[in-house]
């Protein structure tokens, strides 16, 4: 591996990616191999293997805790923090500016470029709800668990029952669930092919000088083989703290004061706290989040979330959007910002909690099996977002259907970039929608 970079480095490379990291979690981890491994030898495969399953293994945005955990591993917290600002700043600037704009034009419901984002919508996630499927339901025992979690929230369209569906799939995983998993292709292995995809790499001795006694590793050695100090674990136990204490304290905050501050941080924490399997499934939660209070019309929260796929980077600054159209709260880019942190310090402090005992708890079957029935639930929630509200709201006759089916042979078929999908189905919707 080479040598440490300094903080400014870790940034303006990660910001670059978040300037041109287009195609979602999956394509972003490709890129990430190619930069960080390939280029400039941050860690070899075996490492950048084992911190993506980490970060797949948790709730929150996958990809960003991927780029923030190899900031960590370089440069402890601040490394971590210039990594993740890098990469979440170009798109989150963009969807601010496009939420200032949606605030100029007034009423959206009459757009035909808002009706072409609504179809372009469709096609997304009919493409996420395809594409998971096949990765995370590879047997019919998922597949009936993805279908009834779908069912179950199509009955009781609820925040909750989202959450207590993906709770009930992970304990399904845990009890039925803990034979082997050989059918399912992980992301990573979809971003790099065939490389190893075993355990975390330990320090590799290939390149260092012959000693008789040599000296033992470094603090900054150890933290970027992925091995733990005492004094780490006890700070992973502080990080977790902070994050249940947060899930917790919030709610009670929000609900005692009434507050638009703590009730937006509130219901963004609490969503960045239980997205399983892809930033795709943000959508519903972010849905009964800000839609059904009356927080954000859902014509404008389609049209943040159509724009946001034609952006690079995550998904999830799709909240910078919408915390800044909110009638809630501080509102502007202050709303935007505030929303911001609160859907991405939960995945976050997990990150900091868990990466300590990260070796001992990926070698558990029933953690492996837990995951397992969590993201079948996962597809369930993402499929019962695709029947209500995206396709309802997105076909509403046979041209937007049309333009829905176009837009889904486009990805699917003739591998359009996703920008460049969008920004053709908006166009097209202006013209005959």
């Amino acid at each position: 591996m080479a040598a440490s970079p300094s903080l400014r480095e870790i940034f303006l490379v990660a910001l670059r990616l978040g300037c041109t990291s287009f195609g979602g979690p999956v394509a972003h981890l490709g890129y990430y191999r190619k930069e960080y491994v390939e280029r400039r030898r941050w860690l070899d495969d075996a490492h950048f293997a084992d911190v993506v399953g980490l970060c797949q293994f948790l709730p929150g945005p996958s990809s960003s805790q991927t780029g923030f955990t190899i900031g960590y591993l370089q440069r402890g917290l601040w490394g971590g923090l210039a990594a993740w600002v890098g990469f979440t700043l170009p798109s989150a600037l963009l969807m601010i500016g496009l939420a200032y704009g949606v605030a100029a034009w007034g009423h959206l419901g009459g757009a035909g470029w808002l009706a072409g984002l609504k179809a372009a919508a469709v096609a997304v996630v009919a493409q996420a709800v395809w594409g998971m499927a096949r990765s995370l339901c590879p047997d019919w025992p998922r597949r009936g668990l993805a279908l009834a979690a779908a069912a179950v929230l199509l009955l009781v369209p609820t925040t909750w029952s989202q959450i207590a569906v993906i709770a009930l799939g992970g304990a399904v995983g845990w009890r039925w669930l803990r034979r082997g998993d050989a059918g399912v292709q992980s992301p990573v292995r979809q971003a790099q092919g065939s490389e190893s995809l075993d355990r975390l790499g330990t320090l590799s001795s290939s390149k260092r000088p012959v000693a008789r006694l040599p000296l033992p590793p470094s603090l900054d050695e150890l933290r970027r083989a992925g091995v733990a100090t005492k004094s780490e674990w006890r700070r992973g136990v502080g990080w977790l703290a902070a994050f249940f204490g947060l899930l917790l304290a919030l709610p009670i905050l929000a609900r005692a004061t009434g507050n638009g501050w703590w009730l937006l941080a509130d219901r963004f924490y609490r969503t960045g706290s239980f997205v399983f399997g892809g930033g795709h499934v943000v959508l519903p939660l972010l849905d009964r989040a800000v839609v059904a209070p009356g927080w954000v019309t859902h014509d404008t929260f389609l049209a943040g979330y159509g724009a946001a796929q034609a952006l690079p980077g995550p998904l999830f600054t799709l909240s910078a959007f919408l915390g800044t159209v909110a009638n809630i709260g501080p509102g502007g880019w202050l709303g935007g910002a505030w929303c911001l942190l609160a859907i991405f310090a939960p995945g976050l402090l997990l990150v900091l909690g868990v990466l300590p005992f990260w070796q001992v708890l990926r070698r558990r079957a029933w953690a492996q099996a837990t995951l397992r029935g969590a993201n079948a639930a996962v597809v369930g929630v993402l499929l019962a977002a695709f029947c209500s509200p995206v396709f309802t709201s997105g076909v509403t006759g046979v041209r937007s259907g049309g333009l829905a089916v176009a837009a889904f042979v486009a990805l699917q078929l003739l591998k359009l970039p996703p920008w460049a999908m969008v920004a053709a189905a908006a166009a097209l919707g202006q013209w005959l929608l």
